[in-house]
């Protein structure tokens, strides 16, 4: 899947001149945690509940100024009483966001999303903003695929789907786990050098259509000592 197939196309934005009261109405109207900042068309900026957290007004953007930071770096005192006292859009924004293109994969939007600790991104073709996907956006999705259902598998179809799984998974052991199915029962056996191991097997038996229970007998060798232990269920 790409942008483009979960973007939100009818959008709420506001102007470097909008006062951020404003802003902070459309935010809870729409339910929104942020706003594209738009001019004559192109977006300039974004502004989101982050922008708002120290105020004066609510008491959070009182900073208490050593003398010598405020001979020092007068200009970043001045930037942060822009941010804590200003009234427009403009002086709280965060100018030249990080945007994504229609054809972006979903798969780097979670990955920007992640690294950079954001909600939302704005949704960017020839300079002009087309469209917003945020992390709600992609909730849905997952929503709704972690309730579609899917034709159960029989026992044999079943097994070779978890044996095929694990064969192709870098980090699962490539020998010594032995698989049975009774009806939809799966009976996982075989040695794991780590929790995490025996966890992601699970998972994936857990996940196999037509799968109603898993029974965990595998055993945890501590490859630093040769010792076994069964594994936690």
């Amino acid at each position: 899947m790409i942008v483009s197939d979960l973007m939100k196309t009818v959008l709420v934005t506001v102007t470097p001149a909008s006062t951020l009261a404003d802003a902070a109405r459309m935010m809870l109207a729409q339910h929104v945690s942020g706003l594209p900042v738009v001019e004559a068309g192109r977006l300039v900026g974004i502004v989101t509940e982050g922008d708002l957290l120290r105020r004066v007004e609510i008491e959070t953007g009182e900073n208490k100024i050593g003398w010598l930071r405020g001979f020092f770096l007068p200009a970043a005192l001045a930037a942060e009483y822009i941010q804590t006292h200003g009234r427009h859009v403009r002086d709280v924004m965060t100018p030249s966001p990080m945007t994504v293109a229609p054809d972006t994969s979903l798969v780097e939007v979670a990955a920007i999303m992640l690294s950079k600790h954001i909600k939302r991104l704005p949704v960017v073709r020839n300079d002009r903003l087309v469209g917003v996907i945020s992390r709600s956006d992609m909730l849905r999705v997952l929503a709704r695929r972690l309730i579609d259902t899917v034709d159960p598998l029989s026992e044999t179809q079943i097994r070779d789907h978890i044996i095929d799984t694990i064969s192709h998974e870098a980090w699962a052991p490539k020998s010594g786990i032995r698989v049975t199915v009774m009806g939809s029962v799966v009976n996982l056996e075989g040695i794991v050098f780590s929790g995490d191991q025996q966890k992601a097997l699970r998972v994936i038996a857990e996940t196999t259509p037509g799968v109603s229970e898993v029974h965990d007998h595998l055993v945890f060798v501590d490859p630093s000592s040769g010792m076994a232990f069964p594994t936690e269920p």
